[in-house]
């Protein structure tokens, strides 16, 4: 199927399904905290909106790329979210690309928000449709040219087509990938060793990322896949 790959800068028009990829690290981050309890995440465009809707709603929290800051309650990191317990609360989000491609195609009629730890997931729910015409998979770093979300929007859309697809050749991109090593070098700010790891433990867990959009917001939840 001829799915197409685009970068945040390239996005034109409102595509009809939207899948975006950030690997390392927002929406694996994002599928972390629905598995430590995260009832939804919302999607913020800045760091000063995230913390307003956090002010504005009490028991919300808000996490950010980097190294932690007043206001927030956690940093876009899986390693330094494993352990943490968020039963039943909202968590709004803002990272420097994954939201912000959310964002960029929220009024798509569907978008899915994902990463290797719910690509299997991912690629059912878009199977379950009837539907495997071609998806947009926005590929959120570097402009488009991480290989860590190409690989991973590559899996997602040959597993869309059929038949078994041998995950570790697209695992080996990743974690071959300029993001990887430089979350293994440590520089990145809010940053666990076992960051990349995480990132790249196919299939983790078991259900899509939906993001809709409910009243003004855009919510992100998860949506469990046979």
């Amino acid at each position: 199927m001829d799915h197409h790959f685009v970068g945040i800068p390239e996005l034109t028009g409102v595509p009809r399904v939207a899948v975006v990829i950030d690997v390392m690290r927002a929406f694996t981050v994002a599928a972390w905290a629905f598995s430590r309890g995260v009832e939804r995440i919302v999607l913020a465009e800045t760091e000063s909106e995230a913390l307003a809707l956090k002010e504005s709603h009490p028991g919300w929290l808000a996490l950010k790329d980097g190294a932690p800051a007043a206001g927030f309650d956690a940093v876009n990191s899986p390693g330094l979210l494993r352990s943490r317990d968020f039963a039943g609360r909202t968590l709004v989000q803002k990272t420097t690309a994954g939201t912000v491609g959310a964002l960029a195609v929220a009024n798509a009629p569907l978008v899915l928000c994902a990463s290797f730890v719910v690509a299997g997931p991912t690629a059912r729910f878009l199977q379950a449709r009837g539907d495997t015409g071609p998806v947009t998979f926005v590929v959120t770093g570097e402009d488009g040219q991480a290989d860590e979300d190409l690989a991973c929007a590559e899996y997602i859309g040959r597993s869309v087509g059929g038949g078994d697809v041998e995950a570790d050749p697209y695992l080996q991109r990743a974690r071959n990938s300029r993001a990887a090593a430089d979350l293994a070098a440590g520089l990145r700010s809010g940053y666990h060793p076992d960051d990349v790891d995480l990132c790249l433990e196919i299939d983790r867990f078991p259900f899509a990322m939906v993001a809709r959009q409910e009243e003004s917001l855009t919510v992100l939840r998860p949506v469990a896949v046979p």
